[in-house]
């Protein structure tokens, strides 16, 4: 798999993902239901993208489930990736909770918080990483 190439869910293994601008996050090129296409990163389910790069979002790794929702230890990678601003989707229907304390957790280290449903969130991340040091978490299903 070279950088910029057509990547397919089948060959990533939820690990990093290359990128080749270290200074600005990838943008969303297509969105459809359980679908989602990358610049730079190819096709997915489910996304944390941030400066520099992104990886498919693998739930399990931090115990998210619809509900309680994303989870604090999900929004780390962005941060510590240099994200100022995060965006959170709750899903094509909204059924992705965002608790209270995931929100509190990167106020309390100075992030800005954008919560939305996917299609929402996707144009405000894509709106915010042409200027923004972005990171976000994205669910293209429920």
């Amino acid at each position: 798999m070279g950088l910029g190439g057509n990547v397919t869910i089948d060959e990533l293994t939820f690990g990093w993902v290359g990128w080749t601008d270290l200074n600005r996050s990838p943008r969303v090129l297509d969105l459809s239901w359980g679908r989602m296409e990358v610049e730079g990163l190819g096709v997915g389910k489910d996304f944390k993208l941030y400066p520099g790069g992104g990886r498919l979002w693998d739930w399990s790794l931090s115990g998210t489930q619809h509900e309680p929702g994303i989870q604090c230890r999900d929004v780390d990678d962005l941060i510590n990736n240099g994200a100022t601003v995060v965006v959170l989707s709750q899903g094509m229907e909204m059924l992705l909770r965002v608790p209270r304390s995931t929100i509190e957790y990167l106020e309390q280290r100075s992030i800005v918080v954008h919560v939305a449903p996917t299609r929402e969130a996707v144009r405000i991340y894509n709106e915010l990483a042409e200027t923004t040091t972005v990171g976000g978490l994205f669910h293209s299903s429920c």
